[in-house]
């Protein structure tokens, strides 16, 4: 077939920027090349969001951009708001395809005359760290949550297809790895089914499967649920500290109990915190990171002041906070007792101001140490730095003379800011 430009998109989580590059090789190897930034393209390519209102803003005022700007191109559309609301999307200018489930990803390279199609990627993108999608599916039914109404077919792939994947990522460059799901915790579990105990597939295991691979790179988790961070998981990271990243990204969402029963959620406050202090007990120092819902409704002062009091027992090194954006199909978006927007962006603002306490104590205490860093960019405000992204996943800077973007280096920290470290080689 003659050469086609192709443009992509991907709005939203690591599982779409996974599935993205994943369409974009698969039509590489069917002929198609990446358009210039100068250029228009044939196709392009929206991997939509649908997690908040936002995402569906943005991700149709992407397609209308990408319409404009390439007026002869094919608009593909697919994720999770192609998913929730294909019949929207398709009255949108140029979309000449909606594709409601990602397991049609297959045939929809095969409609667009891929005939050699991908079961992984090998590149990334420009980009130093690689994502690599283990899991899909969520069975959980949080309050709030829309995910598990467009994605709720559980599927994990073989840990085999998985290894060559990430040894491949590997042998190409990429010196950092991140596992990324729908519900990362959850793997194994539909492969599991009908098998004894001692036969079953867990994420701990996979872990310990990459961890042997003989290749110079790291592995890092996206999101864990709090009842997964097992004590079978936190053994394998402390047996492999050189190749298992010292953070996890532990979902939160609130740190009060009666706002945790609202949102559905299958733990209180109290388990929480006693799951990040069995980490902390069997690793040096690790990260701990999370996502907050703040202005949840029916939130009270005294309940968001509990979320804050736990945010700071735990002592998280960032915190992602989201005001509740109730989405339409959900049981929250129906509660009584919403919180007006000004109090929801107070309550963000004062949360913020809580998470600098946190990361500021936790970089502090990283002073002194010898940290396994990623160098990744230039320092845009300091030519004679670089900046790199630390195993526990703090930004470090360090002598751009000494080092090489794309190569992993032992940097001894030497001084803190409240958001960055910076350091020499070790």
């Amino acid at each position: 077939m003659s050469e086609l430009k192709l443009k992509t998109l991907t709005l939203g989580c690591k599982v779409n920027q996974y599935e993205t590059e994943l369409v974009r090789e698969g039509l590489v190897r069917g002929g198609y090349r990446d358009a210039d930034q100068s250029e228009t393209a044939d196709v392009c390519v929206v991997n939509t969001c649908t997690v908040t209102n936002e995402g569906d803003s943005k991700s149709r005022q992407a397609i209308r951009r990408l319409a404009r700007d390439n007026p002869d191109s094919r608009i593909v559309v697919m994720g999770c708001y192609a998913t929730r609301a294909p019949e929207e999307l398709k009255k949108l200018p140029n979309v000449s395809e909606v594709v409601t489930d990602k397991r049609e990803i297959p045939d929809l390279l095969g409609r667009m005359g891929v005939i050699d199609i991908p079961d992984g990627i090998s590149r990334f993108g420009d980009r130093h760290r690689a994502y690599v999608k283990v899991q899909d599916g969520c069975l959980l039914r949080c309050s709030f949550c829309i995910i598990p109404y467009v994605r709720p077919e559980m599927y994990s792939r073989p840990s085999d297809e998985i290894v060559d994947e990430v040894r491949r990522l590997a042998e190409n460059g990429f010196r950092e790895i991140v596992l990324t799901g729908i519900h990362l915790g959850h793997y194994g579990v539909d492969l599991n089914k009908g098998k004894p105990k001692d036969q079953w597939v867990r994420l701990a295991q996979l872990m310990q499967q990459l961890s042997q691979i003989d290749a110079d790179f790291r592995i890092r988790l996206s999101s864990i649920e709090a009842t997964e961070v097992t004590k079978e998981l936190i053994e394998v990271m402390a047996t492999y500290p050189d190749k298992i990243c010292p953070h996890l990204h532990i979902s939160m969402q609130s740190g009060s109990d009666s706002v945790l029963r609202r949102m559905r959620r299958r733990w209180g406050s109290q388990r929480f915190v006693d799951r990040c202090q069995l980490l902390k007990d069997a690793l040096d120092k690790p990260s701990i990171s999370t996502d907050i819902i703040v202005g949840f409704p029916g939130e009270t002062e005294a309940e968001f002041q509990e979320t804050c009091e736990v945010s700071r027992k735990v002592g998280f090194s960032k915190i992602h906070i989201f005001p509740f954006s109730p989405r339409r199909g959900t049981p929250a978006a129906e509660m009584t007792d919403q919180i007006p927007g000004d109090v929801k962006a107070d309550r963000r603002a004062r949360l913020a101001e809580v998470e600098d306490q946190t990361r500021e104590a936790y970089y502090r205490n990283l002073v002194g140490d010898n940290l396994d860093v990623l160098i990744e960019a230039e320092d845009r405000d300091n030519p004679l730095l670089s900046l790199g992204t630390s195993c526990r996943y703090a930004q470090v800077h360090c002598d751009r003379s000494l080092v090489e973007i794309g190569q992993r280096y032992r940097v001894k920290i030497d001084r803190a800011s409240p958001n960055a470290l910076f350091g020499s080689l070790a």
